[in-house]
Formats: structure tokens, C-alpha cells, sequence
């Protein structure tokens, strides 16, 4: 029996980082821990580089308390950073879902721009939740007509569960430039627990390299590094419980 479940999740949750660092909030029996970074730190002053992206989620429920349902996710990057698929394929939803990750790979390598790894529980009805993980590849894609990473997870324990993930990305102005977001069908009976994933996809399109994350340091002149808002992270929860936080990190100035 295969489980398929097509989730809206806009999160720009990037890579297996450690949660030493990381931004912990909490609301009530809702705890969450926000982390990620950028790789080099090192970065130029002026114009981007090509980066890789990581960022981790972990969601939890404080002790004896149940695990809260996830309904909405925003997740804003500075306006150091950027995301450009300028030249890759493009990977429809209905190319991987319902699939297998070596289908979901055979049908849309090309748009492979990260891999990374997801972890839930998933309520039965009149039994107990039982946990549920898999690999996680990101394609870039489109989600009913916008611009999106298409996550894909598939898992075999303890049944086969496949998952397709549109982060729908959107451009604005301000300090945060980038903005993922993404909203769970209310009937949808997974509890999300954790989610990493690393952006690093480097490419040649007409002779010229790029990359899919870049970004550059917003130290002023004169200074050989700064601290900055790294991303700024919204959940809402069943019941209408919200948490946000702003993970802020640092680079140097390159050369």
C-alpha cells in the first residue's frame, strides 16, 4: 500500500547543520529550533558569489504534551543572498508525484538544485502516530503558475510514503528579499518534526557558470566583516499558534 500525500510547504529549511547554534523558540508546549548557514563564509563586498545554503528545522512538543500540527510556514532570506534557476530545466509536480526517488530523479535530474532529509509522524486514525523519514531531493519547478522549489521525499518505513513539497518563492523589497512560503491542506494528518536540506547546485548555461544560491557580505567599507539577518522564519499552527524568529549569522570580505 502507498500512502501519497501532496504537502505545501514553503520552507527554505536548507542543510544538515548542527542544532548547537541554533535559534530556539518557544510558545507553550510548541518548541522549535531554527538553524543554517552559508558556505564560504568568506564573500565580496560588492556584486555575489556562488554559495551553498543550509538550513535545519526541528520541531518538537514540550514533555508528556502533543506534537503540534504544522499549517503554514514563511521563511525570508536577506537581500544578500539570492536564488536564480536562470538556464536549469523546470520540474512539474505531476513529473514526480506519486514516485520513487530513482523515478523522481529519472524524470527531473536536470533540476536537481539540493538534497536533504525530512522527518514526521503520521497520524492514524484510532491508532498511535508512528514516525515516518526519508531522503529529500529539490527540484526547481513551478507550483500553480509561481516560481518554486519541488521538494520530493520518499520513505519506505514503516510503509512506502511519498511526499511532494512546492516551496513557493516570491521577490520583495526590504531586508529580506526573498520570501518562501508554503500552507498545509488542513485535512493533511502529518506531523512535521524535521526538515534540513543543502542548496548547492552549480551549472554552465551558454558557456557561462552559475550557480543556483549566491550571495554577498554586507559589511560597510572599512569593515572586514559583518553580522547580519540571515532569514527571518513564521509558523502557524492548528489553533492559530504562531512563532517567528530572525537567525542572524556573519561573513568576512572576500579578497
Amino acid at each position: 500500500m502507498k500512502k501519497v500525500l501532496i504537502l505545501t510547504l514553503a520552507l527554505l529549511t536548507l542543510g544538515a547543520t548542527s542544532l548547537a547554534t541554533a535559534e530556539t523558540i518557544q510558545k507553550g508546549p510548541v518548541r522549535i529550533a531554527f538553524d543554517g548557514k552559508i558556505t564560504p563564509q568568506k564573500l565580496p563586498r560588492e556584486g555575489m558569489a556562488p554559495v551553498a545554503v543550509a538550513v535545519s528545522t526541528k520541531i518538537s512538543a514540550a514533555k508528556g504534551k502533543p506534537l503540534a500540527q504544522l499549517r503554514k510556514i514563511s521563511i525570508a532570506i536577506n537581500a544578500h543572498g539570492k536564488l536564480d534557476a536562470t538556464g536549469l530545466p523546470v520540474c512539474e509536480v505531476s513529473d514526480i508525484q506519486p514516485a520513487t526517488t530513482e523515478k523522481a530523479l529519472e524524470a527531473c535530474k536536470g533540476s536537481l538544485v539540493g538534497e536533504g532529509h525530512f522527518a514526521a509522524e503520521v497520524a492514524l486514525s484510532r491508532q498511535a502516530a508512528f514516525p515516518s523519514e526519508g531522503k529529500l531531493f529539490a527540484f526547481n519547478g513551478t507550483y500553480e503558475g509561481k516560481p518554486a522549489i519541488l521538494a520530493h521525499v520518499y520513505g519506505d518505513q514503516p510503509v512506502p510514503t511519498s511526499f511532494t513539497l512546492p516551496f513557493v518563492i516570491t521577490e520583495t523589497k526590504g531586508t529580506f528579499a526573498t520570501t518562501l512560503t508554503a500552507t498545509f491542506p488542513a485535512a493533511d494528518n502529518n506531523l512535521v518534526t524535521a526538515i534540513d536540506l543543502d542548496l548547492h547546485r552549480t551549472y554552465t548555461y551558454k558557456g557561462k557558470k552559475r550557480s543556483y544560491a549566491s550571495a554577498g557580505c554586507p559589511a560597510p567599507k572599512g569593515f572586514s566583516g559583518a553580522s547580519f539577518p540571515f532569514a527571518k522564519a513564521s509558523y502557524v499552527f492548528a489553533g492559530g499558534k504562531k512563532l517567528s524568529s530572525t537567525l542572524r549569522r556573519s561573513c568576512g570580505v572576500r579578497g
